[in-house]
Parts: C-alpha cells; sequence; structure tokens
C-alpha cells in the first residue's frame, strides 16, 4: 500500500472506531476532541468546526475544547477568532502553560510583541522546560531588540531541536522541501506556502545547528531572509549547502547582497528608479556626536534613521531637525543605525501610498497597495478598511498594475527583479512626480498574508491566492531540475 495513503487511511479508520466509543460513551469529551482532530487532519473542515461547536456549546468552559478549537482556527487564518478562544482559555486556567503559550503565539503572529512576551514567560513559569515557549520568547524578545535576553532562551528551545521534520497529511507522495532559518530572527514567514497536504517540510536552524545528519529533500527554500539581521546564519547556510545536492530558492549569497546599503546602491544607477542613499554608522557614535554624523555622511534633513533588521515600522523614526536626532534614536537598539534619505512622496491630497509587488521566480505580482495620511506606511496600519476610495484604488492596482503606475514604472520594477535576481522576493516602493520608481526597501523578507475574512476584502483573495499558488509551483518545478545522483 502507497505509504502516504497509509496515513490517510489509518485516521480514517481511527475515526470508525471513535465514533463506535462514542456511540458507547456518547459524553466523553476526550474521545469526541480526538474525533474532531482527526476530521481537521483530513481536511474535512466543516465537520470539525461542527464537533468543536457542539462540545463548546455543551461544555463552553472545557479548556483542552478551547485550545483545541483555537489552534483549528489559527491554522486557517482565523486569528482574530482564535485569539478570542485562546483568550477564554488562558482566563478559565491560569495555571495552563498551554494555554499561554498558545496565546503567545496568536499575539506574536499579531505582532502585539509586549502582551506575547508576558504569555511565554507565563507558560515557562508554569512549566520550564517547555521547548516551543523558549522558542517563542527567544523571537519576541528579538522583535523588542533585547538580543541579549533571548540568547538563553534560543539556546534551551533550540538544543537538541535544530532540525525538525512537519507531519504530513497528503496522499500522493510528498515534495521534500529542506527549509533553512535563523533561531535569532531574520526568517521569512512560508507557513502560507508550504501546504502539509503536499510538502514535508523539514526545518534546520541554522545558526543552531550541529551537523546532523539532514534527511534527503527535492528542493531546498532558504528563508533567512533578512541581510542585515542575520548575514552570519546566511553565512552557515552557504556551508550547508556546499554539501546539498538540490535546486535551492533563494541562494544565501544572492540574499546577502539585499542589505538595504548595498541594495540601495545597486538600484540607483537603473533607469526610472530613485534609490535614496542608505548609509550604516554606528549608534553610539550618532548618540555622542548627533547630526554632525549625518551631515558628515552627506545627509540633510529631514532624515529617516532605522534600527537594521527591524520590520513594521519598529525602531524607524523620521526627525526633522538637527537637534532632534539624539533623542529620537534613544530608544533604539542593537549597535548600528542606519541612516535613509528621506524623499516626500505626498500627492496633492496629502496622501502617501506605498506599493508593494512580489517577484516569483522572474513573474511579477501586484500585491497591494497602502494609502496612508502618514509618511510611515504599512498595510494594517493605513487607511483601507476605513477607506473604501482607498480600497478601491488598490482593487485597481491589483487588476491592472501597470495601468495604476504607469508603463515605465513597471518596466523599471523588471529591472530591480533582474538585480535582487532571487526566486522570491518583494518590492516596496512609491511613485514620484515624474512617475519614477522610488524604492523604499527590495528582500526576500516580504510576507504575503491572507486577506481577512470580511466581505470588503473580497477583492484581494484572488491576488493573494495567485502569489501562493506561483510559490507552491515554483518549488513543485524544482523537483523536476534536480539533479541525479
Amino acid at each position: 500500500m502507497n505509504p502516504w495513503r497509509q496515513t490517510r487511511a489509518e485516521r480514517e479508520a481511527a475515526i470508525a472506531r471513535l465514533d463506535v466509543q462514542l456511540r458507547a460513551d456518547p459524553l466523553s469529551i476526550g474521545l469526541a476532541l480526538d474525533r474532531a482532530r482527526l476530521l481537521a487532519e483530513l481536511d474535512r473542515d466543516d465537520e470539525a468546526r461542527d464537533d468543536y461547536l457542539r462540545l463548546l456549546a455543551r461544555e463552553p468552559d472545557h479548556p483542552r475544547a478551547l485550545n483545541d478549537f483555537g489552534t483549528f482556527l489559527l491554522q486557517r487564518g482565523f486569528r482574530a477568532a482564535a485569539r478570542t478562544v485562546y483568550e477564554r482559555a488562558a482566563a478559565l486556567d491560569p495555571a495552563s502553560a498551554l494555554a499561554h503559550a498558545n496565546l503567545a503565539n496568536v499575539l506574536f503572529a499579531e505582532t502585539d510583541y509586549v502582551a506575547a512576551r508576558s504569555h511565554y514567560e507565563a507558560a515557562l513559569a508554569i512549566d520550564p522546560e517547555r521547548a516551543a515557549a523558549h522558542q517563542g520568547l527567544s523571537y519576541t524578545l528579538a522583535r523588542l531588540g533585547l538580543d541579549d535576553d533571548a540568547v538563553e532562551h534560543r539556546r534551551r528551545g533550540f538544543a537538541g531541536r535544530a532540525i525538525h521534520t512537519a507531519a504530513y497529511r497528503g496522499t500522493a507522495r510528498p515534495l521534500d522541501v529542506l527549509l533553512l532559518v535563523c533561531a535569532a530572527g531574520g526568517t521569512l514567514y512560508t507557513e502560507s506556502f508550504l501546504d502539509d497536504r503536499v510538502f514535508r517540510t523539514t526545518t534546520v536552524a541554522v545558526d543552531m545547528y550541529d551537523g546532523t545528519p539532514l534527511p534527503p529533500c527535492d528542493v531546498v527554500f532558504n528563508a533567512i531572509s533578512d541581510a542585515d539581521r542575520s548575514g552570519a546564519a546566511l553565512g552557515g547556510a552557504q556551508r550547508i549547502l556546499a554539501g546539498i545536492a538540490r535546486p535551492v530558492v533563494n541562494a544565501p549569497a544572492r540574499v546577502l547582497a539585499t542589505a538595504r546599503s548595498a541594495a540601495a546602491a545597486q538600484f540607483a544607477p537603473l533607469e526610472g528608479v530613485v534609490a535614496p542613499r542608505i548609509a550604516g554608522v554606528a549608534l553610539a557614535e550618532l548618540r555622542a556626536a548627533g547630526a554632525a554624523v549625518a551631515e558628515a555622511a552627506g545627509f540633510t534633513f529631514p532624515l529617516l534613521v532605522r534600527a537594521p533588521g527591524f520590520h513594521t515600522g519598529a525602531h524607524f523614526v523620521r526627525v526633522e531637525r538637527p537637534g532632534d536626532l539624539v533623542d529620537a534614536i534613544a530608544g533604539f537598539p542593537g549597535r548600528d543605525a542606519l541612516l535613509v534619505e528621506y524623499v516626500d512622496l505626498r500627492g496633492a491630497e496629502g496622501r502617501v501610498r506605498k506599493y508593494r509587488v512580489m517577484t516569483i521566480d522572474g513573474v511579477l505580482y501586484p500585491l497591494h497597495v497602502a494609502v496612508s495620511r502618514e509618511w510611515k506606511v504599512h498595510y494594517f496600519s493605513a487607511d483601507m478598511a476605513s477607506d473604501a476610495a482607498n480600497r478601491a484604488e488598490d482593487a485597481r492596482f491589483l487588476a491592472d498594475p501597470a495601468a495604476a503606475i504607469g508603463a515605465p514604472a513597471w518596466a523599471a520594477l523588471g529591472r530591480i527583479r533582474d538585480v535582487l535576481g532571487l526566486e522570491y522576493a518583494g518590492i516596496d516602493f512609491g511613485i514620484d512626480g515624474s512617475g519614477r520608481v522610488v524604492v523604499f526597501e527590495a528582500n526576500a523578507t516580504m510576507i504575503v498574508l491572507a486577506p481577512g475574512p470580511e466581505a470588503i476584502w473580497d477583492y484581494r483573495r484572488a491576488p493573494v491566492e495567485r502569489v501562493v499558488g506561483a510559490v507552491r509551483a515554483m518549488l513543485l518545478a524544482r523537483r523536476r531540475l534536480r539533479p541525479l545522483q
């Protein structure tokens, strides 16, 4: 029998056995939860959901039922609903390490790092050996700029666990993916691409890897994406890949070339492209000498300053006047800072637009345009949910990006793609008054998040799925390209 079909058959047989047991003991919550979990693993989502809801209607405060249902919701993209369920579980059973860890995971996904830290720490106070909570706390502390505090949790979370192969739920031969990540951060979120009904994923935390033999694979996906944060891990990934004769998505050497200052220098000469100048400086020097450092490097004010290796606007400020610089960076973590030339892209109506285009296997895909009255623009914080006109503009960009930004700008994005040379990357940019592409950043760190469940986001579903589908197709195509051994 096909071994992958056997796994599915075994689950179906287990459900049949549970049905027999439940007829004898219809009030057993444990049996009912096992059945719902198996239904979910078989993608019988409607049946699994109904089982969970019937259980919770009968026992609304059952801790395991709440935790299991929360996990079901989270895995299917209903993050807000999962958070509500996990919050209820943690409130009902504050002595449950699992409940706190589950809630922390969803808070981390929502970038609420302060709250996530609190619940990871609560989980570890109850169960100091919970490795997944140590891992989550290490990621959280890194996002908060507390790298020194993260080190011990990283060690305890990943010691002996640098390699992990996830369960596979498909019915045919899986495509085996070796996923390279960095435990210290700077890793692309890939869960939406690596469907466990198609791919069997073995994750290797490169910076914690001890040389243990790796399992065979069809393709390597290097998800270490932030060259500014994870340069050492990218070097380690190169050493690992020297012994693996398989196709590689996002070769570490190419990712290393996307450090912000280096990438800006590469983009600056391209036709139709404006690449604001970026320079790295020592944070201690900037704090000591202030604006003199920036002015000596040729920068004028207003000026942008950011801590390398951080995203979603964290540790990223606009400094209006020279005298404001030292105070503006007072809370910056780490040892370095990036000075970034400011380009004012406000339109006549005072709004700023940030476009994102993904480049997947050489093809450009529009992902969104975020419209905001603030200079710091991110889709999750922009004026999108509350403004139908902004969503209509987003829809026009998704339907015909070249028409929305102009054919010359679309061609310029192709030139940026060619310089990047990555199989997976994104480009964040604006359009200036001359129709040129102003690059904010272009690298492999760009995530692709599913739209929320609300009807207002229906226009975004097909474009997002096209990107996800393109990534999956790229990986599947690599299986045919693998060299013989």
